[in-house]
């Protein structure tokens, strides 16, 4: 026979591993889970498919055995591990060592049968040390943990199998409800419930440009004769009026300016300045729920995208774990943290003490540690040969880290009052008095030093009885807005903060309400559609505890039981399932009950129209002098923002049918405005057999149907726009209206295309050539990053007369030339480097990135 047999899931992670264990040690992937509950009735074995509960792929008649099959997919898969697996001696089982990969192991012994002996190997990161400790502590596959990961995958089956069937008789086809999706829905919905109640309100107050000692401040009215202002918070959210008790002056449009006119020449005087010194310590090193808010916030990636990036960067070895509810450091981590503060920033910037973290959650327990960087040595971000996505979460991470051993950072806030007459305003300033952490790592900035900048606001040295000058006073408008949206991040911390779901099942909830269609994303906001209102409404009416916080977290906390071995699965299940109050009753009984009809309308408060659920999605349905008029609803708008003006207009537009604004003068055929499912937009002719599909052009992002003339109709049908070729590459640039918005394009053929967007007060359809030569000529923005200044500029670049700089970054000063950047010596005087030795530099860095590529290729 031959050697050991270690079985991981994904072939990254076994190239990765293989290189750490003994010679003629056999690796092999399994591909995430060799078997699995049946996911369609073609998967169903013949012998069960009669039984009464073969659709549910869970045997609820004896003690909810679950029916496991192997996948069509996934029979390649075990042939070869059972071939591998007659050559071993020994079988390693080294799947991930949260639940889900104990389940991994538990099946692959089930599925393979081995008789030969059996070892479960775990690890949070893949490095050599890690590796090598972790084949001198083998143990055995953990049964609780294998139950309670059996237990959710089966209570989360019996969930979906069991309403989903009912959504789809009641509402819509293809609906399904879950554990955990349908919560997350109701959050979305309640918000979205919130922002239709909402009435706004308007106020007005004073805002000053004042001056002392060369220095310009502001400073904002906050009282008058002696009663507060009214700010954004007084107000009723339900009603838009003054909410009861709050003694608060509302100051109107003429008030405002009346003071204005007033205030304006009179002089400013100090009476009270006040100092409050604070220290902001660092945020605990990242967990799966904290990575996925940051990297939504700070790179714009999906709670999706982000895990699939983190998983890549764990199985090749550059971070630990990425599924943990920890935010333990171990002590080689820390001090691995420790030495990088050391050697980035100097002792002091060193914390005092090492710090240490501990987890609120008592059920903290998916893996050992907080993700970090592998390794007892944290390789540097710029060291790693990383690029794109994975270089900016692995950076992410990094510096997260590293902000964990580093001093506090210490800061002063500072407040001015100023009297004016019988009004006084608020001045407010913050001085860092020391950066601490901030240099490394501020949340939700992508560059720390920018963030101190805007950080710290500076006041002139001010006491009381100091007189200032006014040079501007302003009266302002301010109107309170709806709560907002959830974001990706925002639904993630109120999940985890309710102990909703597990963080390593967000990523999936959330991809499945998009997915199905319950959600859509509107720039960062996640949108409940209103099939989601429909859904949400017939699970609270008819199965209220389904979609209740508390309820679910308790659920939660019961599965966490069953993995610490506290609690008994089976009478769990039968409990929540069975019996007349279980989950199968309440379904029969409430079948009979909800009558389609209804259940497919939605109650929208303030509309006179019906809003309804249909084959092709929403609908409008008006009723007047006894005819019924149905409108579909365009995706694009919200349910917070259908409002009858909104349903005057959509009904107007379907009675009056499509109505031709003129004549296609090249083709002769009728131009029209239409309104459909995804908005606005003209079509040139009308749908005929022999032209089924006639060009349509999507309206512009806040036009509306009634700003379309001829003209701007013939521009959209025109469009593309050739505007005429670049001069250096002779191919064509256009101007065009895509996905997200207008947009400039340089077809440069082999060489690939550049798009710019065309942002107010250009415009798509009268754009020419010379402006879009400009903005192509322009470096592409990023997201809200200004472009840094260089701290000196060495020259031209022999080879292409590109600008060489030298930049301060967050890991020292460096020189740059187009996309290559490289690390100036620690020692090396700024205001002595020479274009030749950064030209040196560069050309070290160039030759650095070839031999990487060359070694990944």
């Amino acid at each position: 026979m031959g050697g050991p047999l270690v079985i991981v899931e994904s072939p990254a992670k076994a190239k990765t591993i293989k290189s750490f264990l003994p010679k003629g040690t056999q690796v092999i992937a399994s591909m995430g889970h060799v078997r699995d509950l049946p996911q369609s009735a073609s998967d169903i074995p013949a012998k069960v498919k009669k039984e009464p509960w073969s659709n549910l792929g869970v045997n609820v008649e004896s003690n909810f055995d679950p029916l496991y099959i192997i996948p069509k997919s996934k029979k390649k898969v075990v042939k070869e591990l059972k071939a591998a697996l007659a050559d071993a001696d020994e079988l390693i089982l080294a799947t991930d060592e949260d639940r889900e990969g104990e389940s991994i192991s538990w099946h692959l012994l089930e599925v393979l049968k081995p008789k030969v002996p059996v070892k479960r190997m775990v690890f949070h990161e893949i490095t050599k040390e890690a590796i090598q400790s972790a084949m001198k502590n083998y143990r055995e596959v953990d049964q609780n943990l294998v139950r309670a990961q059996e237990v959710r995958r089966i209570l989360d089956r019996l969930v979906g199998y069991t309403l989903s069937p009912l959504l789809w008789k009641k509402i819509a086809y293809g609906l399904s409800a879950g554990r955990v999706q349908s919560v997350s829905l109701r959050l979305l919905v309640q918000r979205e419930r919130e922002r239709r109640a909402f009435v706004s309100a308007a106020y007005w107050d004073l805002k000053a440009k004042l001056l002392k000692s060369k220095l310009t401040f502001t400073a904002q009215m906050i009282t008058w004769k002696g009663k507060r202002l009214a700010t954004g918070k007084d107000f009723d959210e339900n009603t838009g009026k003054i909410a009861a008790g709050k003694k608060v002056v509302l100051l109107g449009e003429d008030e405002a300016k009346e003071l204005q006119k007033k205030l304006v020449s009179e002089t400013f005087e100090v009476s009270k300045v006040e100092e409050k010194p604070s220290t902001v310590n660092p945020a605990p090193p990242f967990i799966t729920s904290t990575l996925q808010q940051e990297a939504n916030r700070k790179l714009r990636l999906s709670a999706k995208d982000t895990m699939r990036v983190a998983q890549g960067l764990y199985e090749n070895g550059y971070i630990t774990y990425m599924r943990t509810d920890s935010v333990n450091l171990s002590t080689q981590a820390i001090e691995a943290a420790r030495a990088g503060v050391e050697e980035m920033y100097g002792k002091d910037y060193l914390s005092d003490k090492v710090r240490t973290y501990a987890s609120k959650n008592k059920n903290a327990q998916e893996a050992h540690e907080a993700i970090r960087p592998a390794g007892s040595a944290f390789k540097h971000p710029k060291d790693t040969g990383l690029s794109g996505r994975e270089l900016a979460l692995y950076d992410m991470i990094w510096k997260r880290t590293i902000a964990t051993q580093m001093a506090e950072a210490k800061q002063t806030h500072v407040s001015v009052i100023l009297s004016v007459d019988e009004a006084e305003f608020r001045a407010s300033g913050k001085r860092i008095d020391f950066p601490g952490f901030f240099r490394a790592y501020v949340e939700n900035s992508d560059d720390p030093d920018a963030a101190l900048d805007d950080k710290e606001i500076k006041l002139p040295s001010l006491k009381a009885g100091d007189q200032v000058d006014c040079s501007d006073l302003e009266a302002l408008h301010h109107q309170t807005q709806p709560p907002a949206r959830y974001t990706e991040a925002s639904l993630v911390k109120r999940l985890d903060a309710e102990g909703i779901g597990r963080p390593s099942t967000y990523a999936s909830i959330i991809g499945t309400i998009i997915d199905r269609g319950y959600v859509v994303r509107q720039a960062n906001a996640l949108v409940p559609t209103f099939t989601a209102f429909a859904v949400t409404e017939l699970l609270e009416n008819y199965f209220p505890d389904l979609v209740d916080l508390g309820f679910t977290a308790k659920m939660e906390g019961t599965l966490d039981e069953i993995a610490s071995g506290d609690a008994q699965w089976l009478p769990y299940l039968a409990s929540f399932y069975s019996g007349k109050d279980g989950l199968a009753s309440q379904v029969e009984i409430h079948e009979g009950k909800i009558q389609p009809d209804e259940s497919r309308q939605i109650n929208l408060d303030g509309l006179s129209a019906h809003v309804r659920i249909g084959r092709y999605g929403a609908y409008l349905e008006v009723e007047k002098d006894g005819e019924s008029t149905r409108a579909t609803i365009p995706n694009d708008i919200a349910p917070a923002d259908l409002n009858e003006d909104e349903v005057e207009r959509i009904i107007r537009l379907k009675q009056e049918g499509p109505q031709s604004i003129g004549v296609d003068p090249e083709t002769g055929e009728n131009i029209f405005v239409l309104v459909g499912q995804y908005g606005p937009y003209v079509q040139l002719g009308e749908v005929t057999e022999e032209n089924k599909k006639p060009k349509r052009v999507s309206l512009p992002k806040g036009k509306q149907p009634d700003d379309v003339d001829l003209d701007m109709a013939l521009g959209l049908i025109s469009l593309p726009r050739t505007l005429g070729e670049h001069p250096e590459t002779k191919r064509p640039v256009k101007a065009s209206i895509g996905r997200f918005g207008p947009y400039i394009l340089h077809d440069m053929g082999a060489d690939g295309k550049d798009f710019r967007s065309i942002k107010a007060p250009d415009d798509v359809l009268s754009i020419e050539l010379p402006r879009a030569l400009e903005m192509l000529a322009e470096p592409k923005k990023g997201r809200g990053r200004a472009k840094a200044k260089p701290l000196r500029e060495l020259g031209k670049h022999p080879e292409d007369g590109g600008e060489v700089n030298v930049f301060d970054g967050p890991y020292g000063p460096y020189v740059k030339h187009d996309k290559t950047n490289a690390s100036l010596p620690k020692d090396q005087d700024i205001e002595k480097v020479t274009l030749e030795q950064a030209l040196e530099l560069l050309a070290e860095k160039k030759t650095t990135k070839k031999k990487t590529r060359k070694r990944k290729s």
